[in-house]
């Protein structure tokens, strides 16, 4: 008897150290099967409308009184039009489409859901200036309230929407911003509010940039960027020696990070060009795109100049 209680601990201890890897193992692949099947189903949803841009209002009357249903009616009138959505829910309503108030950023912080633009990234403050975007002069301009919904499949989806978004300049000599590309992000929970309502997990995000000849991407960033700057030619082989599994984001993608920053956790470290990071985009055989944080430029460079990286999973 006394063996067969031995070994029945011995079995138990086991289980009881095993048994949440097990289960983490296998969350861990059912939410990456969920969020490529959640990405293919948005890429075509976005392919299939006319532009991005256009949806809803956004204006102040003289008494600074504001009308908004900007991302509300993107859904409405256009996103449910090419993507099977069981439920909609208004800025007020967040809850109802099982969209959690809390969540946990990629760094393992606690954080308050945004409910508009400003709140996710004071970046989105700002507005255009004779068809230029600026960053003098904050206005509301672009700060829009979020919108929800619920797939078919059971994910949640917060909308955050820019219905003055602009195709890509294609600059190819000089420097533009992010802000005005951003069409729509999205930040979905595979499981609705049920938890572990943490990003990396069962939260994440996706942005589609550009009102016609959309693109829509979602990178699965590492917890922390690379803390040493390195030169572009060094870049991938950083991303390698963090993880093994992982590459540099392309131009568009890492515009999405930077976008999605508070998700992220992420925190200022440094000023400028310390704030910037290589994308994988090439411009051409010596110049490459890379991207600031701080303000949301977007850069082409020569491969020679030092910079940070900030790998993505494959």
């Amino acid at each position: 008897m006394a063996e067969i209680l031995l070994s029945l601990t011995i079995i138990g201890v086991v289980a009881a150290i095993t048994l949440p890897s097990l289960t983490g193992n296998i969350n861990e692949r059912m939410w990456n099967t969920q969020r490529k099947a959640l990405y293919a189903r948005f890429s075509q949803a976005i392919a299939l409308m006319p532009a991005l841009n256009g949806y809803g209002t956004y204006s102040k009357n003289d008494e600074g009184n504001i009308t908004d249903t900007a991302a509300e009616t993107f859904v409405t009138e256009g996103l449910s039009k090419v993507l099977k959505i069981n439920n909609i829910c208004d800025n007020e309503h967040l809850a109802d489409c099982g969209i959690t108030s809390k969540y946990t950023d990629i760094i393992g912080q606690q954080a308050t859901m945004p409910k508009k633009l400003s709140e996710f990234n004071t970046m989105f403050t700002k507005e255009y200036d004779n068809g230029n975007y600026t960053l003098q002069n904050p206005q509301a301009h672009i700060d829009t309230k979020t919108a929800a919904f619920e797939t078919a499949n059971g994910e949640s989806i917060i909308v955050l929407y820019n219905p003055s978004c602009t195709d890509d300049p294609n600059i190819t000599t000089s420097w533009h911003y992010s802000q005005p590309l951003m069409c729509a992000n999205f930040i979905y929970d595979l499981n609705g509010n049920k938890g572990p309502n943490t990003v990396g997990k069962d939260i994440g995000f996706m942005s589609a940039l550009y009102p016609s000849d959309s693109v829509i991407v979602a990178p699965q960033p590492l917890v922390r960027p690379g803390t040493t700057e390195v030169a572009f030619s060094n870049a991938s082989s950083q991303c390698k020696t963090m993880d093994s599994e992982s590459r540099l984001p392309n131009r568009d993608e890492l515009t999405s990070m930077f976008y999605n920053k508070a998700l992220l956790g992420y925190a200022e470290v440094g000023s400028g060009i310390n704030t910037c990071y290589w994308s994988g985009s090439l411009l051409s055989s010596n110049s490459i795109w890379y991207v600031c944080f701080t303000g949301g430029r977007r850069h082409p460079s020569r491969t020679g100049l030092s910079l940070k990286t900030w790998c993505i999973k494959r």
